[in-house]
């Protein structure tokens, strides 16, 4: 059992961010205690008085003794701060100084690849668990083609596709885009390469309402993720061609809350395909605001290392990390869908 396992103390950093906001709710709606932590103390306080007995606590990703208050008497930390390309690695050390479960929401790859590369061999040693990119974008695609993959120990190719009924990306977004200039890398002939420029394309068939998309290759951390734990050739990430315009577009607005619960009225679909032989297996998943479904499998994730439903230490992938139908059957039919797409 690690370090304040029994606390039900949870340091979210990065509270006040869009993607923060909705992990504070779900933490409190699950009973946890959050831990407001980030640069602003204003902006802390002002999210404190939403959630009346959350703590605060102002804290800088380059001020080690700042992570250190934060993280004290708590069972783990969330990272929900990007760029993850500054905020991994320090969160990822104080996490292990506390002896507590690190998750993040990485969306980039190559802090995903750096937290495996650094940080496995001292997280074993220390009995924690680390799960990079726990999130929309890299876990749930993860576990996706995990779960496709069933009983199969290795497969030939890996695909996952998302479909966007539009991208209003949040300043943090932004903001990870713009500083994310690592080189892109997909998996080929059973390892990491860069990329071909321009990305490749194709058509993907989702269900009603998105239909057939062109989509195109974008380097997301479901690549590094998969490339960890899954015996593969071959595996791809695509994303439908209008979302890829809208979060290019510096006019695009950033999400607007359609509904109390701040979640925007935006649409998706996540698919994994699995070719072995002639053989493919495909699993999908639907639901409402790619940044809001983060909260629950970032939390769902958490608890499961906690209460001891994942025994993981090390750094690990969510599809390494966690039953995979298991974990989905938690999430269904809210806020996920479950589907088999068509052939």
């Amino acid at each position: 059992m690690t370090a304040n396992a029994q606390s039900h103390s949870i340091a979210v950093f990065g509270a006040y961010g869009h993607t923060g906001r909705f992990v504070v709710a779900r933490l409190c709606e699950r009973g946890w205690r959050p831990r407001l932590c980030g640069r602003d103390g204003e902006r802390l306080a002002a999210l404190a008085a939403q959630w009346p007995g959350s703590d605060i606590q102002v804290a800088q990703a380059d001020d080690p003794a700042s992570l250190d208050d934060a993280l004290a008497g708590c069972a783990a930390v969330l990272n929900c701060a990007g760029p993850f390309s500054d905020t991994t690695a320090p969160l990822i050390e104080a996490a292990l100084r506390a002896r507590i479960h690190y998750l993040d929401t990485a969306a980039e790859q190559q802090p995903v690849l750096t937290a495996f590369a650094r940080y496995d061999a001292d997280a074993r040693a220390t009995g924690i668990a680390v799960v990079p990119a726990m999130a929309f974008y890299g876990g749930l695609g993860d576990l996706l083609a995990t779960a496709a993959m069933g009983d199969w120990i290795d497969a030939d190719a890996v695909e996952i596709a998302v479909a966007l009924d539009g991208w209003h990306p949040t300043a943090g977004t932004r903001i990870t885009g713009a500083r994310n200039t690592a080189k892109r890398l997909v998996i080929d002939e059973g390892a990491l390469a860069e990329v071909a420029s321009p990305s490749p394309s194709r058509d993907w068939t989702f269900p009603v309402p998105f239909g057939a998309q062109a989509v195109a290759t974008v380097p997301m951390s479901e690549i590094a993720l998969l490339s960890r734990h899954l015996r593969t050739r071959s595996a791809r990430a695509y994303l439908d061609q209008g979302s890829l315009r809208d979060v290019r577009d510096p006019h695009t607005p950033a999400p607007v809350a359609a509904d109390a619960s701040g979640r925007s009225a935006q649409r998706f679909a996540i698919e994994a395909a699995v070719r072995r032989g002639t053989q493919t297996r495909r699993l999908g998943a639907s639901g409402r605001d790619i940044y809001a479904v983060t909260a629950p499998l970032l939390v769902e994730a958490m608890e499961r290392l906690l209460d001891g439903r994942s025994s993981a230490r090390g750094v690990r992938a969510p599809g390494d990390a966690f039953d995979a139908g298991d974990f989905f059957a938690a999430l269904a039919p809210e806020p996920l869908r479950l589907y088999l797409p068509q052939e």
